[in-house]
């Protein structure tokens, strides 16, 4: 099989020639459900960002209905909602409570401390 890379494609393009990338993604699961990990906190990012469920689901490209079960699901496995719904209308949609700002944040700080911690083993 010849291994020749073609006019559109260099050598440099192989994955051994990439730079090693190393990516720290927690989870917190009960039982079966992924009950956090990077999907939902950006979830609930994009709800604090865009304040309603259809614009999460938009700027993340799925379903709306997708993006409900989504954070109904991230909600139902906390003891206190991360999301709350507000009426619709001009100022409606969903907010951060502050459960919810707190997980963001504290997921963000242990991401940010494990790309520290692993960054000086790998250098």
């Amino acid at each position: 099989m010849d291994m020749t890379p073609t006019s559109n494609e260099t050598a440099s393009d192989s994955p051994a020639d990439q730079p090693a990338q190393v990516r720290f993604r927690m989870r917190v699961t009960k039982g079966e459900t992924i009950a956090l990990g990077p999907g939902k906190v950006a979830r609930l990012e994009a709800v604090h960002k865009h304040g309603s469920i259809s614009a999460v689901a938009r700027s993340l490209e799925m379903s709306y209905r997708r993006a409900w079960l989504l954070i109904d699901e991230l909600n139902r496995s906390l003891k206190s909602p991360a999301t709350i719904s507000e009426q619709g209308g001009q100022s409606g949609g969903g907010v951060l409570t502050p459960v919810g700002e707190d997980i963001v944040r504290l997921y963000r700080d242990i991401e940010r401390i494990a790309d520290q911690a692993y960054a000086q083993q790998i250098a």
